[in-house]
């Protein structure tokens, strides 16, 4: 982390106040597709919305959160007639791009300790509306971990601390005890929800005696450690798997160009050129470990040093891609890295909410950039920040984010969804793993991208960037969906 939401009934007066019971009914479904500010099963994501006739299906958000991920219960047709002079967004599924690895969320210490701690009675639904592809559920496919404490933590701490002056270059104190408390069993009960959930892990420092200062703060590998630092990864994706728990990828570092955490380690792009191509790399190829090695995991504003990496001729066999966050630069810097090196992939690992931000505000840029803008420059993902935080923003260490609000609200047993989980859901729950970013046009006011998931299915997001409602054509195929979105707000729309 870089500190820094029509049916009609005509009344007949014969029938008198026996009609009451209907027009409640009748009220109580219209109301389907909306959810108070908590959300909930059934209500947040439509899983419990009457069934409707119609050519599309769609969801909005809207940022004075009268719609949350509300089911549109007005039917939507395709036509040959349309209005022209409208905006027209015209989807394309022969113009394909990158495939989806998916959407989702790092699983910091805070999260899982949190989540966890609900007590299993709590914590089962919560999970399976999480991670399962239930009616009800937005389907996270993708997480993130840190490997060793992250700022959301409750303590700082490596797989291999030693008092000052200590060194174990062979890692015989190498343990995973630390998470044995409550995030790999609550991993375990998450990958039994969704075996094919991916999995990335980085770490915010290395151990303190492998750092040219001595701390989990600030201060360089040692050039010294580089070995001991590629069997610390080793060690790592296979103490994990002997738990069940298959690491996909790996960055070397969190946010190399920011010392200023805790923990956090600065690291250039040259110094993690020789740890992949010399040591890292090697170490995996001899340990016969595919976990995917992915550059850089930090901002925008400097592409070069993902670029410098994969310039370099012994690093770019071990490099499958580079992953970044979006607290400085533009999101267009991933088109950037794939104009150059278009046969390696790319990633979008975080972005936090601010506790001081707006539900609308924060709707708005996020599905604008990190969901959106990250699709349409190239990403296979979309990952927002912490997964959930408590009413005061932690746990997290000394020195850590203060004002990381996390997608969830958790206090005790009882969960808030925050702006974040609405964010991701338009996505997570309609663009699984294995989708097709495909065409779709731009037009005016309405930034949108498009996919084909592996079933066939068209799924088109589009944000309203405007202030107003905004009547527009859908396109695909020689016809047309006539639909609307008010001021400010998000639709996911699938046929």
């Amino acid at each position: 982390m870089s500190l820094r939401k029509s049916r009609y009934y005509r009344a007949r007066p014969a029938y008198g106040w026996a009609l009451f019971p209907l027009v409640f009914i009748v009220f109580y479904c219209c109301q389907c597709g909306k959810s108070g500010a908590s959300g909930g099963p059934g209500n947040n994501t439509g899983g419990n919305n009457p069934p409707v006739t119609s050519d599309m299906a769609a969801w909005i958000t809207t940022p004075d959160k009268v719609s949350l991920l509300g089911r549109v219960t007005t039917p939507l047709a395709f036509g040959t007639a349309t209005d022209g002079t409208i905006a027209t967004i015209t989807v394309d599924s022969t113009q394909t791009y990158q495939t989806v690895d998916g959407f989702g969320f790092t699983l910091t210490g805070a999260s899982a300790d949190l989540i966890y701690n609900m007590g299993a009675t709590a914590r089962a639904p919560l999970l399976r509306e999480l991670f399962s592809k239930d009616d009800n559920a937005i389907s996270i496919s993708y997480l993130r971990l840190s490997m060793g404490a992250s700022d959301l933590s409750s303590a700082v701490f490596s797989y291999d601390d030693l008092p000052a002056g200590q060194t174990d270059t062979m890692l015989s104190h190498f343990s995973l005890a630390a998470d044995t408390s409550y995030l790999i069993p609550l991993l375990k009960e998450i990958v039994a929800i969704n075996p094919s959930i991916k999995i990335i892990a980085t770490p915010w420092s290395a151990p303190a005696w492998m750092k040219d200062n001595n701390s989990s703060a600030g201060g360089s590998l040692k050039a010294n450690c580089y070995g001991a630092y590629a069997r610390y990864f080793v060690k790592y994706i296979r103490g994990m798997k002997t738990r069940g728990i298959t690491i996909d990828a790996i960055t070397p570092q969190n946010e190399p160009l920011n010392p200023d955490n805790n923990p956090s380690m600065y690291m250039t792009a040259g110094e993690q050129t020789t740890f992949i191509k010399n040591f890292l790399g090697p170490a995996f190829d001899t340990a016969g470990i595919k976990t995917k090695i992915i550059v850089y995991d930090h901002n925008c504003d400097h592409p070069e040093y993902a670029t410098t990496i994969l310039g370099d001729a012994a690093a770019y066999p071990y490099v499958d891609g580079s992953a970044f966050h979006l607290y400085a630069g533009d999101i267009s810097a991933l088109s950037t890295v794939h104009t150059a090196y278009p046969g390696r992939a790319l990633y979008f690992t975080e972005q936090y909410t601010s506790s001081s931000g707006s539900f609308g505000g924060d709707l708005q840029w996020h599905i604008r950039n990190v969901v959106i803008g990250a699709m349409n420059n190239w990403s296979r993902n979309a990952l927002e920040w912490n997964l959930a935080a408590n009413e005061s923003y932690g746990p997290h260490t000394a020195g850590g984010c203060t004002t990381c609000l996390g997608a969830l609200t958790i206090a005790g047993s009882s969960v808030t969804r925050n702006v974040g989980y609405y964010i991701i859901a338009h996505a997570a729950k309609f663009v699984p793993a294995g989708s097709v970013r495909i065409g779709s046009s731009v037009a005016a006011g309405l930034v949108n991208t498009a996919f084909l998931t592996s079933e066939g299915k068209k799924v088109l997001i589009v944000e309203n960037t405007g202030t107003v409602k905004v009547t527009f054509n859908i396109r695909f195929g020689g016809k047309w969906v006539t639909t609307a979105l008010p001021g400010g707000a998000v639709g996911t729309y699938v046929w």
